[in-house]
């Protein structure tokens, strides 16, 4: 905000009786002075674009800009609102239409435009938001006492709004009060001797900046980890301090942010630095309740999200149940067991239970897990070493699990000794971090000695018989397992026979057993499914042999029928091209229709092109190299194969990446063959997309 004031002077008319040259000389004197006394006052009157003093409130239409016009603070009305009205910091440099509030005042408490509120500091050097009418809506809690000291108002180049005295004594600033955002220079306060512990609070939604139900900060039961939480319940935990907390992350070529938690006399920061030293990053806490660590690209004009928390549903608290753990280290995250647990259910994303009960009189050995964040509900044990951490596990029965890190000169316990005695809740496994976690398991049942003589009658005689019968079984078992497989094939010939559009009758579909399928894919488990669409759902499995596989399952309300499934069934068996996906087998049992596709880790092009996330990854080589591969599968199904296929589905989701990003077409249940001479086909509906 720019105020420029100038003052009127009055110059009454003055009767001069002395000599011409007198009067020149002293006239010439006299500009002079008026000149400058109106500098000086020009100097006195005028206001700095980053500066709030109490002889100049700020009004809606008003702006505070930072010194190098980085920030800017003002009132805003949220997108949709004509009404609310709040006083707030956001970044200055980006276009209007993606304004970005990084700071809010009065954010329980909006005024309107009707009842003219003004921003300015008082008598008591307290800056207060008040309307009309003389009620206060907002004002600070300053920490130093300055009654009628010359206190001022200066907006920083990092977004801190500062009020201070003339000799630079800081009586407030909006850093110690954060809304939802950390910026980078902001030491978001985590441990504090005196003070009490900071806290992000979400919006209500995108355009309501009341306070919403997740918020951020330190656990204050162990001042271990950092949660987010929604309401008072434990929504997500990012991660337990091992000294070393912290993460480095790219954000541009030449730009690198780092995340990290620093000690400053006993007392814990948390803090972000930008390597180029741009201001345009932030840690935001959305209303859905994601910790976004973002960062400004000006070429796209858009924010750019380097890290998230939580990870989809697989990062919310205890996503796998009790004593199981989430493993990221894969292509996608899964829910497994503990060792020595096995699966409550079907699957262990209901959580597990051991295979052999501890018993403290039976004894008990220690699994080293690496790699794992671990636990919640620990109990910590001050100054220890290595050695006795473990021996204290080691000799209390109630002991499941323990954990040790050494935190060096971080604080003045330099141990960090963790214990459980229940259950292991919210566990997981990562590539990117983590530590061993040391796991209590029931020692094997000791085998007892007896006479020899005992022991092997009795095993010959028992032998003897299943070693004659075994024969008989195995080859009923084997006829009646072939019997059932034959009955399934026939089946699904039964059902492809009436295809009208290939005319093939003597094509040798790959089958795969529905018994073999639902082994693969753990029943259909929902912590195996890579995604949904129109015709269904799509499952990563596991072949015998540990093949991966995709397992394209069609409901029953799809629009794919028997005729589009024989097609897509008889099309990819006769197709053979690198860019083409590859068909390994296909099932029909009672209602269900399968089709058992090539594993691709990256999915579909689309989950690149529309998540911004990870469309850096298709840089200009890698996109050249995906349409290449695209024209050369079509140029296959064109001219080079002994069918010409028309696919008539092509788009980004029909697309899918290999581990090399190489492109592979697929979902011909829409194709249609072409004779050699044949122009043209009709069709009797709609397709494609």
């Amino acid at each position: 905000m720019t105020w420029t004031m100038y003052p009127t002077i009055y110059l009454d008319a003055i009767s001069f009786t002395r000599d011409s040259s007198e009067m020149n000389g002293e006239g010439t004197m006299a500009s002079i002075c008026l000149t400058v006394f109106i500098l000086l006052l020009l100097i006195c009157f005028c206001q700095s674009d980053d500066q709030l003093t109490s002889a100049r409130p700020l009004s809606p239409g008003d702006l505070l800009i930072s010194k190098n016009g980085v920030f800017a603070l003002g009132f805003f009305s949220p997108v949709g609102s004509n009404e609310s009205m709040y006083v707030g910091i956001w970044f200055h440099g980006i276009p209007e239409h993606n304004r970005t509030i990084v700071w809010v005042a009065n954010r329980d408490n909006p005024t309107t435009t009707a009842s003219a509120p003004t921003l300015a500091i008082n008598n008591s050097s307290d800056l207060v938001l008040s309307d009309s009418n003389g009620q206060t809506l907002w004002r600070t809690q300053n920490i130093v006492d300055a009654h009628d000291s010359g206190a001022f108002l200066v907006l920083l180049d990092t977004g801190n709004l500062v009020l201070q005295l003339p000799n630079s004594t800081v009586i407030w600033q909006s850093f110690d009060h954060p809304t939802n955002t950390i910026l980078p220079g902001m030491e978001f306060l985590l441990i504090h001797r005196a003070r009490a512990a900071a806290h992000l609070i979400s919006w209500r939604s995108p355009d309501d900046p009341s306070t919403g139900d997740f918020s951020f900060g330190l656990d204050p039961v162990s001042n271990l980890q950092l949660i987010i939480w929604n309401g008072d319940k434990i929504y997500c935990r990012i991660s337990v301090w091992n000294g070393v907390l912290g993460g480095m992350y790219p954000s541009s070529p030449s730009s690198i942010v780092y995340q990290t938690i620093v000690n400053k006399r006993d007392e814990f920061y948390l803090e972000i630095v930008v390597s180029g030293g741009s201001p345009y990053s932030q840690i935001m806490l959305d209303h859905t309740g994601t910790m976004k660590l973002m960062t400004w690209d000006s070429n796209s004009s858009s924010w750019i999200v380097i890290s998230a928390r939580p990870e989809g549903s697989y990062g919310l608290y205890d996503s796998c149940g009790p004593n199981g753990y989430c493993d990221f280290t894969g292509a996608a995250p899964a829910c497994y067991c503990l060792e020595g647990f096995e699966a409550v259910g079907l699957n262990s994303s209901r959580g597990c239970r051991r295979t052999e009960p501890l018993q403290c009189s039976k004894g008990s050995h220690f699994v080293a897990l690496p790699g794992m964040r671990v636990p919640d509900k620990f109990v910590r044990l001050q100054n220890r070493t290595f050695e006795q951490c473990a021996a204290e596990c080691s000799r209390n029965c109630l002991c499941t699990a323990y954990a040790y890190a050494n935190l060096s000169s971080a604080m003045a316990d330099h141990s960090r000794c963790l214990i459980w005695t229940g259950e292991l809740v919210d566990t997981w496994k990562s590539s990117n971090y983590g530590e061993v976690l040391y796991l209590r398991l029931a020692n094997p049942p000791v085998k007892t000695k007896t006479n020899l003589v005992k022991i092997v009658l009795p095993v010959i005689a028992c032998l003897l018989l299943p070693i004659c019968v075994a024969p008989v079984c195995i080859y009923k078992f084997k006829a009646g397992k072939w019997r059932k497989e034959e009955i399934q094939k026939e089946l699904m010939l039964g059902y492809l026979g009436t295809s009208n559009e290939l005319g093939d009758k003597n094509v040798e579909f790959p089958f795969v057993s529905f018994d073999n399928i639902v082994a693969a894919t753990e029943n259909f488990s929902d912590c195996h499914m890579l995604g949904r669409g129109g015709f269904g759902k799509v499952y990563k499995g596991m072949l015998k042999g540990g093949k991966e596989v995709a397992v394209k399952r069609l409901s029953q309300g799809s629009g794919q029928g028997i005729d589009e499934f024989r097609n897509e069934v008889v099309l990819l068996v006769k197709l053979q091209h690198r860019n083409l996906v590859r068909l390994l087998g296909c099932c029909i049992h009672e209602e269900e229709k399968l089709l058992i596709y090539e594993y691709l880790p990256n999915k579909s092009l689309d989950a690149f092109l529309f998540d911004n996330s990870r469309k850096h990854v298709l840089d200009w080589p890698t996109r050249f190299k995906i349409v290449k591969g695209v024209a050369r599968g079509l140029l296959y199904l064109h001219q080079d194969s002994r069918l010409t296929i028309i696919h008539r589905d092509l788009k980004a989701g029909n697309i899918l990446l290999d581990t090399e990003m190489s492109p592979k077409i697929s979902d011909f249940g829409m194709a249609r063959i072409f004779g050699g001479n044949q122009q043209l086909a009709n069709t009797t509906r709609v397709v494609g997309t």
